[in-house]
C-alpha cells in the first residue's frame, strides 16, 4: 500500500535540503509570534501531559489558511520530543489508508491531519474509537461471513487542522478533548515582527518603512507576509537596490497587490458584485459562475479578508459590496446601499 504520510525530523535534514518556507517556520515557542491565548492554553496542556507521563490529548486548529496551524503542530512535536507524521484528509481515500497510517505509529507519536474536513464519513467512523479508546476496528469480508478484528493502537496524539470548521461533524469535533482552537488574524505590529524575523533568516536588510509597507499588504497573514517579503527581496536583488519602501511598492505593484493587499482576483470579485449585480446581493453560486472561479476558493481565500476589512458584507440574500468597497474601486455607491446592507 502506498505510504501517504511523511515523517519529519528537522534535526536530521541537511540545511541546504530544507525548503525555504520551512526555514522561516519558528522552531521554538519564543519565536512563534502572535496567537498568545492559544500558546498559553497549549503550554498548560503539554505541561500537564508531561507530568502525567502521557501523550497530550487530541487537538484541533481551525481558521483561514496561512495563520500557523501546521507550524503549531510542528512546535508541539518539538516541545514534546515526539515524532510527527503528516497526512491530509484528501490523501486518506479508504479505510485501509487510515489503518496503514495508524498501525505505523509508535507510542507517543503525533499524527497531523491537514484539511480534516475532507475525510469521508466512513473513515470518520473508524477514527472515533482510535481517538477515544486507542483501538482500531476493521471489518474483514462481506455479508454473513464478515467479522470484525480489533487492533490495539499505541498511545498517540491526533492534531488536526481545517479551514472549514462547519465541514466537520459534531461527533468528530467532540473527540478533540485537548481543545478546539480558532486562530485569529494577526495585527500589523505582529506581522511587522514576523517580517523582520524572516528578513534576518533570509540574510537581507530591510528598512523599517519597507517592513511596514509589506505588513500593510499582507492580509494579516504570516504566510502572505513571507511570500511578499521574498518577492520584494527578489526585485531589490535584480534591480540592485535596497529593500526600501519604494522597492516594495514597485515589486508588489508588479504582482498586482494593491495598498490594501488585494489581488487581481479580489478586485474582480468586487467589480463583479458592483457592476454585474448592481452592488448585490448575489449568491455564492451565481458569483462563482460569473467569475469562472471555484466556490471554495472564493469562500475560503478571498471572502474572509474582504469581510475582515469591510469591503463586502454578507446578508441573508447574498454578498453585498459596502461603501468602503465602492470607494476602493473608485466607483460611486448607489443610493439604496443602506437598504441592501440591511438585507
Amino acid at each position: 500500500m502506498e505510504d501517504k504520510t511523511r515523517a519529519t525530523n528537522d534535526s536530521n535534514v541537511p540545511e541546504n535540503d530544507v525548503y525555504l518556507d520551512q526555514t522561516l517556520r519558528p522552531s521554538r515557542w519564543d519565536d512563534y509570534i502572535g496567537q498568545n491565548s492559544i500558546k498559553q492554553n497549549l503550554k498548560i496542556l503539554l505541561d500537564a501531559a508531561e507530568e502525567r507521563k502521557h501523550p497530550p490529548e487530541h487537538i484541533l486548529f481551525y481558521g483561514p489558511p496561512g495563520l500557523g496551524k501546521t507550524t503549531l503542530a510542528h512546535l508541539i512535536a518539538k516541545e514534546t520530543g515526539s515524532q510527527i507524521k503528516i497526512t491530509s484528509g484528501p490523501a486518506i481515500e479508504k479505510v485501509g489508508d487510515l489503518a496503514s497510517v495508524l498501525t505505523n505509529l509508535a507510542s507517543g507519536d503525533i499524527l497531523f491531519i491537514d484539511e480534516i474536513h475532507r475525510l469521508n464519513k466512513t473513515i470518520e467512523e473508524v477514527l472515533y474509537p482510535a481517538m477515544e479508546s486507542g483501538s482500531l476496528d476493521i471489518i474483514i469480508g462481506k455479508g454473513p461471513s464478515a467479522r470484525t478484528i480489533q487492533l490495539e493502537l499505541p498511545a498517540f496524539t491526533l492534531i488536526a487542522a481545517t479551514t472549514r470548521i462547519a465541514g466537520l461533524s459534531k461527533p468528530l469535533q467532540s473527540r478533540f478533548s485537548g481543545g478546539v482552537f480558532r486562530l485569529e488574524f494577526y495585527s500589523n505590529e505582529e506581522i511587522e515582527e514576523i517580517i523582520n524575523r524572516s528578513a534576518v533568516i533570509l540574510g537581507v536588510e530591510i528598512e523599517e518603512e519597507a517592513a511596514k509597507e509589506i505588513a500593510a499588504r499582507s492580509r494579516f497573514t504570516p504566510r502572505t507576509a513571507n511570500y511578499l517579503l521574498k518577492r520584494s527581496r527578489d526585485y531589490a536583488q535584480v534591480k540592485k537596490s535596497k529593500l526600501s519602501k519604494t522597492a516594495v511598492h514597485e515589486a508588489l505593484s508588479l504582482l498586482g497587490v494593491d495598498k490594501l493587499g488585494l489581488t487581481n482576483s479580489d478586485r474582480e470579485i468586487l467589480r463583479c458584485i458592483a457592476t454585474k449585480f448592481s452592488g448585490g446581493p448575489v449568491g455564492l453560486n451565481t458569483l462563482s459562475a460569473s467569475l469562472s472561479e471555484e466556490q471554495a476558493t472564493i469562500e475560503e481565500f478571498n471572502e474572509p479578508y474582504l469581510l475582515q476589512i469591510g469591503l463586502i458584507d454578507r446578508t441573508p440574500r447574498g454578498r453585498v459590496i459596502t461603501k468602503t468597497g465602492y470607494e476602493h474601486l473608485d466607483i460611486p455607491s448607489p443610493s439604496d446601499l443602506q437598504e441592501k446592507l440591511l438585507g
